[in-house]
């Protein structure tokens, strides 16, 4: 049992799964810091000294009625940022190196495929001789 934990440990699968998991944690950190110091501020030139105080009462004067949306539109600038820049360094140079050092993967339909065969034979026929041993 040890063993085969091992080697599921050790393969180079979960190895990287983990190392990115740390890496997007970190990176989480930093975009929330990054939200927290500059996106905050912003929203309070605009709504008050908090962003909890960008929102609205849906009964009047009852403090547990009130809905927050400061924290709401943090997270989703949060997420914005934090899926331009994985879009950004992440999916836009992976993609350019796949188009660059892989050849195109178009498939062919049977009558292509068939199509190629024939004109393989028919050119090998015209040089070659006629007789073909496979």
């Amino acid at each position: 049992m040890l063993k085969g934990f091992k080697e599921f440990l050790f393969r180079g699968n979960v190895i990287d799964l983990v190392v990115s998991v740390v890496i997007g944690i970190a990176f989480v950190a930093i975009i929330t810091a990054f939200t927290n110091a500059v996106i905050n501020p912003i929203l309070a030139v605009f709504y008050g000294n908090d962003e909890k105080h960008i929102g609205f009462w849906l009964v009047a004067d009852n403090p547990e009625t009130f809905v927050q949306i400061g924290p709401i539109i943090t997270a989703v600038l949060n997420f914005l940022i934090i899926a331009a820049v994985l879009y950004l360094m992440l999916a836009l140079p992976a993609t350019h190196l796949k188009k660059r050092f892989r050849p195109d993967d178009t498939t062919l339909t049977d009558s292509e495929v068939l199509i190629q065969i024939r004109d393989l034979l028919t050119e090998s026929q015209t040089s070659g001789g006629g007789r073909h041993e496979f």
